[in-house]
């Protein structure tokens, strides 16, 4: 029994450890997003950010003028023929 709870030990430190150690990038992102350049938070990422950000905006501005249309579409009478 003692050998089964060995293996689990033994297991799990195989992939706990790492070979190299990585480095802390969290406090360098956070001066990024802290510092007050006059940009709001969901572009100071970069332009990655700005271009998902515009897509964003251009999809919903798109998807509601086709609900709008539909909507009016969709309220007019049907022609008799």
């Amino acid at each position: 029994m003692k050998h089964l709870l060995s293996i689990s030990r033994l297991a799990s430190r195989a992939f706990s450890t790492t070979v190299r150690q990585m480095k802390n990038k969290v406090p360098e992102r956070q001066k990024v997003f802290l510092e007050d350049n006059g940009l709001p938070v969901h572009i100071k990422g970069g332009t990655t950010d700005v271009l998902l950000y515009r897509l964003t905006m251009t999809i919903t501005i798109v998807g509601t003028g086709f609900s709008c249309y539909w909507l009016l579409v969709a309220s007019m009478p049907r022609r008799k023929a």
